[in-house]
């Protein structure tokens, strides 16, 4: 018997994974920005869920409030909102899958190969301090690695906003016009 707790996770885990598939395959760029912040929106309610209230509010203000906020700016900027992408070739549409099928499988293999055992040495209470704390730790069990990882990802996010904003020209007519 699932209790209501079962249904609000299986809820949110539909809601994000639903969208991420939408976000992925829909072929107009407005539309996959927006299930991109409702694929978004449903990681941060997970972190709700498991009772994580400060990643969440991180997950908002960061990703929603931010990249999402950059791309659909982007999109507007371009004047590009409702054109449709042009479909894929076949090759790249491959690559893709291959490319997804090989990150699934090296996260698969490291769940599987990660034993799961809960310490009390690596367990961090989910307050404001514990995790900044954490996250800054540069010894053993630290998170200031991935941290800058999570910052290169975001500098490269604003580069890829960028790169959508800029506009070209159509051949044969100049800049000065």
């Amino acid at each position: 018997m699932m209790n209501g707790s079962d249904i609000l996770f299986y809820g949110l885990a539909a809601l994000t994974l639903g969208c991420g598939v939408l976000a992925v395959t829909t072929r107009q760029l407005f539309r996959a920005a927006i299930f991109l912040l409702f694929s978004l929106i449903g990681v941060a309610g997970i972190y709700l869920w498991m009772q994580y209230e400060f990643i969440a509010a991180v997950q908002v203000v960061v990703y929603v409030g931010g990249i999402v906020v950059l791309i659909i700016f982007s999109i507007f900027l371009t004047h590009q909102a409702g054109e449709k992408l042009a479909p894929q070739k076949i090759k790249r549409q491959i690559a893709a899958f291959l490319a997804a099928f090989c990150g699934f499988a090296l996260v698969m293999l490291q769940v599987y190969q990660h034993t799961f055992t809960e310490s009390s040495e690596t367990a961090v209470a989910p307050t404001v301090k514990a995790i900044g704390t954490q996250m800054l730790d540069t010894k053993n069990g630290g998170y200031a690695l991935p941290f800058e990882v999570i910052s290169i990802l975001l500098l490269a996010a604003m580069i890829g906003c960028i790169v959508i904003a800029i506009q070209k020209t159509p051949k044969g007519i100049s800049q000065e016009q």
